[in-house]
């Protein structure tokens, strides 16, 4: 398995700037192979990390966890 670091505050600013979520890049990322992406601030220390699956519809499937658990999430702030 790969692995690709990723300064997340560059990353979130480009994706913001571009106009694009960070799944449009995610789903140009994916060549048949798994990777795992980590997430680094910028003093190189892990804040998250994902594990980008080898196909596009796995990929659909997490976009879609993801959205379920980032609305359950923000629904418990209200």
């Amino acid at each position: 398995m790969k692995n690709i670091q990723i300064k997340a505050s560059s990353f979130f600013e480009l994706l913001k700037a571009k106009d694009t979520s960070m799944w449009e890049i995610f789903a140009q990322m994916i060549d048949g192979e798994e990777k795992e992406i980590i997430f680094l601030d910028d003093d190189e220390k892990i804040l998250f990390n994902y594990f980008l699956p080898d196909n596009l519809d796995k990929l659909n499937d997490d976009r879609k966890k993801f959205a379920e658990e980032y609305a359950e999430k923000l629904s418990g702030l209200n």
